[in-house]
């Protein structure tokens, strides 16, 4: 819980105007609407789609439609891509204009995942310079009056490193702003982020908001990010994984008056256990079906109450609950008065896995130029995997 207080600030992206430098990394099974609804209530942000595949948005999946449609409360409504043909994703985001389906649309050059590295998407695109530069221009142009903007990473590894050259090349096309997850695609989510980077790329790009993304698990650390780094916001992703009331925090620490949605929370167990049920019930009405809404929120069950003096059974049961009133039925059975554990329940969340070196198409780091056989393989990388 954050008591650090920075001078209030809004951020402008675009035409659009936030209470709170805060913005929602995508993240795969995660950030759904009723995730996004539930972090909403809390505080001020932008707060971001699942990672939306061109091709599939294009051809109009019927899953990918269902991905982008958003809650009537949802204000601005954003979406993130991830393409890697210039003219398929100008295509998906003149989808996404014409038919009005988003005030925001993000382009996703962050993705470590090998599958997707290893045909030349994700991290590993903006080694390519020319194709890189190609997509987002045209991804701008399409976009018009709908601010469009660009998340990344470093590079592919310390010998490797693109996010300079990019963050220029996307400011000269015309972006709204550029985030920057400050971690290789080596380093996948492991070490600490190099918070640097930002201050580096804040430098580089003068004229559009730069944001700051990794490490962000408190208010706190949105403060220091923003004082180290001159960075205009924060992006966050797994600080958020149970605990969506992490936006009142951030809000509070680096937003406007009125920024956050209530007072500082007091996250006794029975407040988190309010907050489970309340995301469970936001899967039920997102699905339309409380079995699948009820077996989604399984995967949030150690996030929320990490620290928290939950046995193992109880756990369990609530990892195999397949309807809300089982839930109910399992939480009445803890102990509510139970207090915020503070430093157990804090820190790291999710998995941070290990470096490794990334998987990569054949000769992709010997030119910065892409060959035919390059543009080949990438036509097979646009596949479903977590933003970066």
């Amino acid at each position: 819980m954050s008591d650090t207080l920075a001078p209030a600030r809004t951020l402008r992206i675009g035409s659009i105007e936030l209470d709170a430098p805060v913005v929602l990394a995508p993240m795969a099974g995660i950030t759904n609407t009723a995730f996004r609804r539930l972090c909403r209530e809390y505080g001020a942000g932008l707060y971001v789609s699942e990672m939306i595949t061109t091709r599939a948005l294009v051809e109009r999946n019927a899953t990918t439609m269902r991905l982008i449609t958003h809650h009537e409360s949802e204000t601005p409504r954003s979406i993130q891509l991830y393409g890697v043909d210039p003219a398929t994703t100008e295509a998906a985001v003149r989808l996404l204009v014409e038919e009005d389906r988003a005030d925001h649309i993000d382009l996703n050059f962050g993705c470590p995942v090998p599958k997707v590295t290893r045909k030349g998407g994700g991290a590993a695109l903006p080694w390519k310079l020319g194709l890189f530069r190609d997509i987002v221009t045209r991804a701008a142009r399409a976009a018009g009056d709908v601010p469009l903007t660009v998340k990344m990473r470093k590079g592919i590894d310390h010998g490797h490193l693109t996010f300079l050259d990019a963050g220029r090349i996307a400011e000269d096309a015309g972006v709204a702003a550029v985030a920057l997850h400050a971690r290789t695609a080596a380093e996948f989510y492991s070490g600490t982020a190099d918070w640097s980077a930002i201050a580096a790329l804040k430098e580089a790009v003068t004229s559009i908001p730069v944001l700051g993304n990794g490490d962000i698990w408190s208010g706190e650390d949105a403060v220091r990010m923003m004082a180290e780094t001159g960075c205009d916001g924060v992006v966050v992703g797994r600080g958020c994984l149970g605990r969506p009331w992490l936006f009142g925090d951030l809000a509070r620490a680096v937003g406007t008056p009125d920024a956050a949605h209530g007072d500082p929370v007091d996250a006794t167990l029975g407040f988190v256990a309010q907050a489970f049920r309340r995301h469970a019930e936001l899967l039920v009405d997102f699905f339309e079906d409380e079995g699948r809404g009820c077996r989604d929120i399984r995967k949030h069950v150690a996030w929320y109450f990490k620290g928290y003096p939950v046995g193992g059974d109880t756990r369990a049961r609530l990892a195999t609950a397949s309807s809300l009133a089982e839930i109910d039925e399992i939480l009445a059975t803890l102990d509510l008065d139970a207090p915020y554990p503070g430093a157990a329940a804090e820190g790291q969340r999710g998995r941070a896995g290990t470096p490794k070196r990334p998987a990569l198409p054949d000769r992709w780091l010997e030119s910065r130029d892409l060959d035919a056989a390059e543009t080949s393989a990438i036509a097979e990388a646009e596949l479903d995997h977590s933003g970066g």
